[in-house]
């Protein structure tokens, strides 16, 4: 039975995340029930991992197991006929038996945008955090890297883990190897590559992040938040889903 990973882009506006749930449109429920008229077998393919509502992907990668004997090429073709226009299958290409989207990854990289001039274009209302107001971006870029390294997130992390944490694990310590702002045109952009992430830990980087741009925070500031390990010793509030991005996942 191929084992076969699958990566695919999607627009999650209109969706609940990644995780299927009972009667409301899911990325996983999506794609399982396409692989399913394709197939006519009962699938649920596993994601690197839970995006949430409203959070988008450029190269999100599930896998899973069928017995069909479709070739790879063909099924994308067939997947992209069925799926709706705001998910995109990119590739599909068989892997080991023993590969698993979210066990086997060993980094992943998100983005967040945020639109910093004054009337959003309606186009991207969808895509981005929309922030016109008043901001020190250079403070904002030098608390970025106050976070690289290997660190308890606890204090960045949603209060409830276990709702959707990326990795099956007790543990909130995980490795940063990048972090860093920087301006494109209108966007602020912030880019966090790492070992894995805790639920909300980006958006919570990035709310948080804000508050040294407004001056409430000075970017020694992260430091000192982190080393308490306690969410609610974070003032910053979770940004919002829709400037988030899962962009890549590395094996």
């Amino acid at each position: 039975m191929p084992n076969l990973k699958i990566t695919l882009a999607y627009d999650g506006f209109d969706f609940h995340g990644w995780q299927v749930q009972p009667d409301l449109p899911t990325i996983q429920g999506t794609l399982s029930d396409a692989l399913r008229r394709i197939t006519g077998e009962t699938i649920l393919p596993q994601g690197s991992g839970r995006t949430d509502a409203g959070v988008h992907a450029l190269a999100q990668v599930a896998s899973c197991a069928i017995h069909s004997s479709i070739p790879p090429a063909n099924l994308v073709i067939a997947l992209n006929d069925i799926l709706p226009p705001a998910i995109r299958v990119l590739h599909v290409e068989p892997v080991p038996p023993d590969f698993h989207a979210r066990k086997s990854a060993r980094a992943k990289t998100y983005q967040y945008r945020i639109y910093r001039g004054d009337i959003c274009p309606p186009w991207l209302a969808r895509h981005v955090y929309h922030h016109p107001y008043p901001l020190k971006e250079d403070a904002i870029l030098a608390a970025a890297g106050q976070v690289v390294g290997e660190h308890d997130f606890t204090s960045f992390a949603a209060v409830d883990p276990e709702k959707g944490c990326e990795e099956e694990e007790r543990s909130n310590v995980r490795a940063i190897f990048t972090s860093q702002w920087q301006r494109a045109g209108d966007e602020l952009i912030y880019t966090v590559r790492g070992s894995g992430f805790l639920h909300h830990m980006v958006r919570n980087l990035v709310g948080t992040f804000l508050l040294v741009g407004k001056g409430t925070l000075k970017p020694d500031d992260i430091s000192r938040i982190l080393e308490v390990r306690n969410r609610s010793a974070n003032p910053g509030a979770t940004a919002p889903a829709s400037g988030l991005y899962l962009v890549s996942v590395e094996y």
